[in-house]
């Protein structure tokens, strides 16, 4: 099975960026840690982040039809871009929406998402666990 990790903009700053709201870990280290773990039970776990829009579209197109599955965080594209919905929405991979914190806990901006309608599923506040949540999805 062939899965790629896609974060969109400021998530290369984990670790860094309020660690109260999104932790002290970087999403290097835990991303060494699913790869890990996934390995033995035949998983090919890629990952790629961007903080441009039209690079994380560009991914999408690129692996969304030969992939077995798409977890995408695309932070606070989410909540703007209907491009990144539209990529979502033109391709044949199933997409999981992930994001590490609770959005409906914050700003009222973050309650909405473009890119919900045309998901799979979505994974909401759990931490980076969300990611490996994502990742069991497809198991």
């Amino acid at each position: 099975m062939k899965l790629i990790i896609i974060n969109g903009p400021n998530l290369n700053l984990l670790g860094k960026r309020e660690p109260e709201v999104y932790g002290s870990q970087t999403f290097e280290d835990y991303l060494y840690i699913l790869m890990k773990e996934y390995q033995t039970k035949k998983i090919e776990l890629e990952y790629f982040q961007s903080n441009g829009e039209g690079e994380l579209i560009d991914k999408i197109h690129e692996v969304g039809f030969s992939y077995d599955g798409i977890i995408l965080n695309a932070g606070a594209y989410t909540h703007t871009s209907i491009a990144i919905a539209d990529a979502i929405s033109a391709i044949t991979t199933p997409v999981i929406e992930v994001h590490i914190s609770n959005v409906h806990k914050r700003e009222s901006f973050r309650h909405h998402s473009y890119l919900s309608p045309n998901v799979e599923g979505i994974i909401i506040g759990f931490g980076l666990k969300g990611y490996k949540l994502a990742i069991e999805s497809f198991l």
